[in-house]
C-alpha cells in the first residue's frame, strides 16, 4: 500500500497541525532566510580610529533593518579582510541562506566578498547605503569621507562577480533611505518566492485537459528550473479520502462555507452538500501529500464517482487558494505556480482567462469559472448552483465574484520551443461595470490601450490561455523574482 493511502497501516504523514519535529514547514509559510555580512578595507582602521566604530554602527542600524522584513537574517557580522571574508562565506553557506545581502561600508576589496557569492548557493544582494544623504564639505577630512565611500567598490564587485560567474545587482542609498529600503525589500520578497519555489511541493492531478496542448507542462522542468517537486496523483487518492468524511465534517464545512459565502437561490441543497464533503476530503488531501499547490482535471462519464469529484472540487479548491494553497481546474500546472507566486507576494492570484472584450467601456473582459482566489473579492463571494458547466461534464455550486478594483497585474508561466519557462505579466486596472451573472470570477481590466490589440499583444507573448490575476502593480517585485530566479521575463505593452 502506498503511504498515503488512508487504509495503509503505516503511519499518516505529517500535517499542519502535528508538532512532530521531522514534519515540513508548508512553503507558502516558510519565510525567507536572508544572510548578511558588512565590511570595509581593514587597513583604514589604524589610519583613521573613529571610522571603524562609525561603521560598525552603520552595519548594526541595516542588521536592525532588515529584521523589520518577514525574514530570518544570518548575520555573519562585520569583515576587514579576505580571510574574514573567506570565514563569513562558510557561516552563510551553512546556513542555507535564500538570499546573501552584502553592505559595502565603505571601500572593501573583491577578494573579500567573491568567496561570499560563489559558495552561497543564493542570490547576492550588495547594498551601499551612505550615513545620510549627502557629506558636510567643509567639515569632512579623509576618515569622515571614507564613511560615505561604499560606492567605490561597486564597479569593482560588478566586474569581479562577471567574471567568476556570478549575477551582479545592487541597491545604492543612504542608511535612512526608504526608497532604497523599498528596493532591498522587493528583494528580500523575491527571495522568498524562489524559496517556496524551490522548497514546494505541487500536485497534479487527474489528466489534461483533452486538447488543450497549451497546458500540457514537462515535469522535470519544473525542478529544473524552478526547483520543488511535482506530485503526480490520482482521483482515486480524493475519492478514498472523500469516502472517510463524516457528517460531523460536512457540517463544520458548511457552517465554514456559510460564513464565506453569500448563496444565490440557484444553490441545491444536496449539490451543496457534495461539494462540502469534497472540500474536506481535499483538505486530508492537501494535508497527506504535504502540497503547498494543486492542479486537477477529470473529464468523467455519466455521472460516476469521477465526475461528481471533479465537478465538487470549485468550493474546496476555492477554500484552499485564500488560504495560501492555490488550486485551480484544467490541469493548469503552470497557472497554479504562477497563483503561488502571486500569493506569496501578498496579491492574491486568481485562475484567469479571457472572457469578452468590451470596445465600447475600453476594456478586456476576463476570469474563470471554477476556483477563485476569495481573498482578493471585491465583494463577499456568490455561490451559484449550476446544472451545467460550460465545457465540463458534471453539476453544481461554482464560485462567482470580480476581483477587488484598483491596479492588477497578470502573471503567466510560459513555455518556450526549448522548454524553458518564462514570467509573462501585465499592468492594469479592474473598472466598475456589468458582469455576467453564470457562476464564474469576471473582473473589466482596462490597460490603456484599445482591447483589442491589447489581446493581440498578449497572445502573441506565448502566455498559453491561463495566468493568475493578482492585485496590485507588481512589476518591480516580478523584476526581482526573474532576476534571483534566472526566468526571462516578458512584459506586454502595445
Amino acid at each position: 500500500m502506498s503511504p498515503f493511502d488512508p487504509a495503509s497501516t503505516r503511519a499518516p504523514a505529517a500535517t499542519a497541525t502535528d508538532a512532530a519535529p521531522h514534519a515540513r514547514t508548508p512553503a507558502v509559510a516558510r519565510r525567507p532566510r536572508v544572510g548578511l555580512v558588512a565590511g570595509g578595507l581593514g587597513d583604514y582602521w589604524p589610519q583613521f580610529p573613529d571610522l571603524l566604530p562609525q561603521l560598525r554602527r552603520s552595519a548594526a542600524r541595516v542588521a536592525e533593518r532588515m529584521g523589520e522584513f518577514d525574514a530570518d537574517v544570518v548575520d555573519a557580522g562585520f569583515i576587514s579582510d579576505a580571510r574574514e571574508g573567506a570565514e563569513a562565506a562558510e557561516k552563510l553557506r551553512a546556513a542555507g541562506c535564500d538570499l546573501i545581502v552584502g553592505f559595502l561600508t565603505t571601500y572593501m576589496t573583491a577578494t573579500m566578498l567573491v568567496p561570499v557569492a560563489q559558495r552561497a548557493d543564493a542570490p547576492v544582494l550588495l547594498i551601499n547605503l551612505q550615513p545620510s544623504p549627502a557629506m558636510d564639505h567643509a567639515t569632512f577630512d579623509t576618515g569622515q569621507w571614507l564613511a560615505y565611500c561604499g560606492a567605490c567598490p561597486l564597479p569593482e564587485m560588478a566586474n569581479a562577480f562577471e567574471r567568476v560567474g556570478v549575477e551582479f545587482r545592487s541597491v545604492s542609498g543612504y542608511l535612512e533611505d526608504e526608497r532604497a529600503w523599498r528596493r532591498i525589500g522587493r528583494w528580500i520578497r523575491a527571495a522568498g518566492v524562489r524559496s517556496v519555489l524551490r522548497s514546494g511541493r505541487h500536485g497534479l492531478m487527474g489528466h489534461l485537459y483533452p486538447g488543450m496542448y497549451d497546458v500540457s507542462t514537462d515535469l522535470t522542468m519544473v525542478p529544473g528550473q524552478l526547483g520543488g517537486h511535482v506530485e503526480v496523483l490520482e482521483f482515486d487518492d480524493l475519492r478514498v479520502r472523500v469516502e472517510r468524511v463524516t457528517e460531523s465534517e460536512v457540517a463544520a464545512k458548511l457552517a465554514e462555507t456559510r460564513e464565506v459565502f453569500e448563496l444565490a437561490d440557484s444553490v441545491v441543497e444536496e449539490d451543496l452538500a457534495w461539494a462540502a464533503r469534497v472540500s474536506v476530503g481535499l483538505d486530508r488531501l492537501v494535508a497527506d501529500f504535504d502540497l503547498d499547490s494543486l492542479a486537477y482535471y477529470h473529464r468523467g462519464l455519466a455521472g460516476e464517482i469521477h465526475e461528481r469529484l471533479g465537478a465538487g472540487m470549485i468550493l474546496g479548491s476555492s477554500l484552499l487558494t485564500a488560504r495560501g494553497i492555490p488550486a485551480c481546474g484544467e490541469y493548469e500546472l503552470r497557472t497554479s505556480l504562477a497563483m503561488l507566486i502571486a500569493d506569496r507576494l501578498g496579491a492574491g492570484g486568481s485562475f484567469t482567462e479571457l472572457q469578452a472584450l468590451d470596445f465600447d467601456a475600453g476594456v478586456v473582459e476576463m476570469g474563470h469559472d471554477g476556483p477563485g482566489h476569495l481573498a482578493i473579492s471585491a465583494r463577499r463571494p456568490l455561490l451559484r448552483g449550476l446544472g451545467v458547466y460550460h465545457g465540463k461534464r458534471g453539476w453544481g455550486v461554482s464560485v462567482e465574484f470580480d476581483v477587488r478594483h484598483g491596479p492588477v497585474t497578470l502573471i503567466g508561466v510560459g513555455q518556450s520551443r526549448a522548454g524553458r519557462f518564462r514570467l509573462i505579466v501585465a499592468e492594469g486596472q479592474v473598472v466598475d461595470g456589468p458582469h455576467l451573472t453564470i457562476g464564474n470570477t469576471t473582473s473589466r481590466v482596462d490597460f490603456g490601450h484599445d482591447p483589442g490589440e491589447w489581446t493581440d499583444a498578449w497572445s502573441a507573448s506565448g502566455v498559453g490561455h491561463h495566468w493568475a490575476l493578482a492585485t496590485g502593480a507588481l512589476l518591480p517585485e516580478l523584476r526581482a523574482l526573474a532576476g534571483v530566479t534566472g526566468l526571462d521575463l516578458v512584459e506586454v505593452t502595445v
